[in-house]
């Protein structure tokens, strides 16, 4: 069993959005979104289809540029960028769907995580420069370890493709763990797990907050994210509705009519 998360501690705010927008022609996807997420927290942001949460990941990973507002980064702004750009300052995130090569190993998998910390130009990569070959070594071993945090490291030279697929997801994380995230962005991780592979997936977030990473969470099962976040927001229409702890949101008559239909008991 996880334990209850615990108060999120002292330390202010890693990432914050202000008036977050994104019109697309005559229709407002995300609308005046604003929410701040602590440091060393999991921070869930729900809400039923079609609220606009793949919207607002795409305009804080530089998927999309927003059409009003913005979001900053450890004080920086993101929004805007281009997601590699993103990703060097210290946002990394998983895909709703998945983005492994099924064909590569593991290994390489996570190594493509790594891109943005390459310390070599151009000309040291062409000619195998020693500069490239240690930046590749301390690659190889960051990969490594992001592998072994995750409990995968003896699959490393695995084909992916011949992976369950629980152990797939756990590889994109290991993959966005590589690049050394103070935040990191999970897009509906738990989709397709089963339970056992659900209470394993648990058991990792629980570790990487131990560890002191911050985690923002985009998920539909809602019996996880009453378990494991700390604060969650709601949006509704693009339109941000609630934001406050498990037991708030549960709670929430807005978000018991909009999110789970009228008269739904609990959360």
């Amino acid at each position: 069993m996880i334990p209850v998360p615990a108060t999120p501690r002292p330390g202010g705010s890693i990432l914050e959005t202000r008036g977050l927008s994104k019109r697309f022609g005559g229709v407002n996807a995300v609308q005046n979104v604003s929410f701040a997420v602590p440091r060393g927290v999991v921070f869930a942001l729900i809400g039923p289809n079609g609220a606009g949460k793949s919207t607002v990941v795409n305009l804080l990973t530089g998927a999309l540029k927003p059409s009003a507002g913005d979001a900053t980064l450890s004080g920086v702004i993101v929004t805007g960028r281009k997601p590699h750009q993103v990703t060097a300052a210290g946002m990394a995130r998983t895909f709703q769907n998945g983005r492994l090569f099924r064909r590569l190993s593991v290994l390489d998998n996570v190594l493509v995580g790594a891109t943005p910390r390459v310390e070599a130009g151009f000309v040291d990569i062409i000619l195998r420069t020693p500069r490239f070959r240690a930046s590749e070594h301390r690659l190889r071993e960051r990969a490594l370890a992001a592998l072994a945090r995750l409990g995968l490291a003896d699959l490393a030279d695995r084909e992916v493709g011949s992976l369950p697929y629980g152990q797939g997801r756990m590889v994109e994380i290991a993959r966005a763990l590589v690049s050394d995230p103070v935040m990191l962005l999970l897009d509906e991780p738990a989709a397709g797990l089963n339970s056992g592979e659900v209470e394993r997936f648990l058991g990792v977030i629980e570790g990487l907050r131990r560890d002191g990473l911050t985690m923002l969470l985009i998920e539909h099962n809602m019996g996880l994210v009453m378990r494991v976040a700390d604060r969650i927001a709601v949006l509704n229409f693009g339109e941000l509705i609630a934001e406050g702890t498990p037991a708030e949101i549960r709670g929430d008559p807005a978000v018991l009519e909009a999110y789970l239909g009228r008269g739904t008991a609990h959360v």
